[in-house]
């Protein structure tokens, strides 16, 4: 159950040349200079709607999630306080 104040993490997937640091699931193409790999996004929640979750980055943008998007989850407890820099503070 994610409630507005919660933080989040969202994994994305992203697709490039090369992967960041904080990139993880890091797979190579067959033929290619490209990788797909995963990076977690720390976000705090705004809003819980039937239709979607807003979200809210560190940097002030806004996302809408699909409320059973299996790569929104709520942050754990080690990660809400080891990676407590990472997150949005509430508003």
């Amino acid at each position: 159950m994610i409630r507005p104040g919660d933080v989040v993490v969202y994994t994305k997937t992203k697709h490039t040349t090369s992967p960041g640091p904080r990139a993880h699931d890091i797979e190579p193409e067959s033929r290619g200079e490209y990788y797909t790999y995963a990076v977690d996004k720390y976000w705090i929640v705004e809003s819980v709607e039937a239709d979607g979750i807003t979200c809210r980055t560190r940097r002030g943008k806004s996302h809408r999630i699909a409320p059973d998007d299996p790569r929104l989850r709520p942050a754990n407890f080690w990660e809400k306080i080891f990676l407590r820099s990472k997150f949005p503070s509430p508003a």
